[in-house]
């Protein structure tokens, strides 16, 4: 008895050459539809899965293969003589290898205009079906997901007659990963269209693997990135690499940190943002996206070498040149000027990235996820903003228009800064900024230090209230004006207190923004 190979694939990408093999090793071939097409097509003898199950394809296609003629031949155990007698007795021939890819829903869910009957439509049912019985029965069946196995599963056939036992197994594997990553889009599409802001009961991520890294935040820790399914095109998996080393894991959390604080700035105002080791050391503003680079550069020369620069303005050659001066590892930006890229990609260490839309805000809705060991933290995104007419006045000095401004600023920048975090502004930039502390007192001294003369003049921006007076104290030192904080405290009476003997302006927010 000949051994049996059924194929039936939307990606027929070495289906033909893959079919002529088979046949070159005494296989019987049976295929569906579009496949089965294909291979006649260039005159391989093929049999049509109708003729097996003695059944017409019917309902617009949706039934093919779903008869006990295939998924007898497909689950039944060889080394069970149970089974092999009863599917004798049935008629029903064994299925040795199994080439089947699904239905593009991916692809179709992407599509602009799209509507849920066409991606209904999609959803594959006899694909998914028909690998995982294959999957199932492993042993005596080899199931190829990924046309790149098609030359591996020849070669072992040509070489010992059969599939190695360790390659179906590594086969066996690849279908479940591919059947529950389909499944995981086909569950997340259908949420959306239910609109469910709520936390689902059981979760599933689709997630697809970008890149193979050389290893993780240290040289012992293996690691890769993934990307999203369904990534928005405002954030950085998106990004389009125009120069440089490959991205490390450092890079892409890092780079992701100056894009969040980034996009709290939109395109309103030329912005640059730099980061490091995950937290903004300096932001600028400016008329240019070359004052607003030199702003975020002055508030803190020292940190910034080494550091990921994120700019909301194409990058134009007054600004490559002063970019250039300085050790960056990324330049993130919506575009890059010819004699700008001209001048950069002489440096062959720095990583340029290209995207339009990285200023654009993260939706509503979105997800914010913390890996532990055994288990996952998801929140809603921060995506609170901050209108002025939410703003509390509790002190006897109101901030004039101007401290308002830089308080606001101070803001935006403080919500991206690990906890305990506070920030110092004035200007068009920051002056100093105390990310990641155990007490806030402490962030506050580091923030006026990074400032140093500059302390004098600025505002502050604290993530979290004041638990006593002691920061007030130390910003009335400094020769800070005013102060922004969420309030909430048992001893805000204290800090309010000390901010009206020292003539300190303070507003509260009533939005904490912790970061950790």
């Amino acid at each position: 008895m000949k051994k049996r190979a059924i194929l039936s694939v939307f990606d027929k990408t070495g289906v033909v050459d893959f079919a002529k093999g088979l046949l070159a090793l005494d296989f019987e071939l049976l295929s569906t539809g579009g496949t089965h097409h294909a291979l006649t097509e260039v005159g391989l003898p093929c049999i049509e899965v109708s003729d097996v199950t003695g059944f017409p394809e019917c309902l617009d296609g949706r039934v093919k293969t779903l008869h006990p003629a295939i998924h007898g031949g497909l689950l039944a155990m060889r080394a069970n003589s149970t089974h092999m007698k009863r599917i004798a007795e049935l008629g029903i021939e064994p299925i040795d290898v199994v080439a089947v890819n699904l239905y593009p829903f991916a692809a179709t869910i992407k599509k602009t205009g799209v509507s849920l009957e066409e991606c209904i439509e999609n959803i594959d049912i006899g694909g998914p079906t028909m690998l995982r019985a294959a999957a199932k029965n492993w042993q005596d069946v080899a199931v190829i997901v990924n046309p790149a196995d098609y030359e591996k599963v020849l070669e072992e056939l040509k070489a010992w007659g059969e599939v190695t036992r360790e390659t179906k197994f590594e086969l066996c594997g690849k279908v479940f990963e591919h059947t529950s990553h389909y499944d995981a889009l086909i569950n997340n599409y259908l949420r959306a269209q239910r609109w469910e802001s709520a936390l689902p009961e059981v979760l599933a991520l689709p997630y697809e693997r970008v890149q193979s890294m050389r290893y993780g935040e240290n040289p012992h820790q293996a690691a890769a990135f993934y990307k999203e399914a369904g990534a928005l095109p405002n954030t950085l998996p998106m990004a389009r690499q125009l120069h440089g080393k490959e991205l490390s894991y450092n890079n892409i959390n890092d780079a992701n940190g100056a894009l969040d604080c980034l996009k709290e700035f939109g395109f309103d105002q030329p912005t640059a943002v730099a980061v490091k080791h995950a937290n903004p050391c300096g932001v600028g503003v400016g008329g240019t996206i070359f004052e607003a680079y030199i702003n975020a550069y002055n508030a803190d020369p020292v940190s910034i070498f080494g550091g990921i620069i994120a700019l909301n303005r194409a990058v134009d050659k007054v600004t490559a040149e002063e970019l250039s001066k300085t050790f960056l590892e990324i330049i993130i930006a919506p575009s890059f000027e010819t004699e700008a890229l001209e001048i950069l990609t002489k440096k062959p260490n720095i990583r340029l990235l290209e995207l339009p839309a990285l200023a654009e805000p993260n939706p509503k809705g979105a997800w914010d996820m913390k890996r532990i060991t055994g288990g996952l933290l998801i929140q809603d995104l921060d995506t609170a903003g901050l209108a002025e007419s939410e703003l509390d006045c509790v002190t006897e000095r109101a901030p004039t228009d101007k401290e308002k401004a830089n308080l606001l600023f101070a803001w935006k920048v403080v919500k991206h800064t690990k906890s305990n975090a506070i920030v110092l502004a004035k200007g068009n930039r920051t002056t100093g900024i105390g990310p990641g502390q155990t007490n806030r007192i402490t962030a506050l001294e580091l923030a006026i230090r990074y400032a140093g003369g500059d302390a004098a003049g600025s505002v502050l921006a604290s993530d979290a209230f004041f638990p006593f007076d002691d920061c007030v104290t130390a910003a009335a030192a400094a020769g800070i004006t005013a102060i922004i904080q969420p309030g909430g405290s048992i001893r805000d009476a204290d800090s309010i207190a000390k901010c009206n003997e020292d003539g300190i302006a303070m507003l509260f927010t009533n939005v904490r923004h912790f970061k950790h």
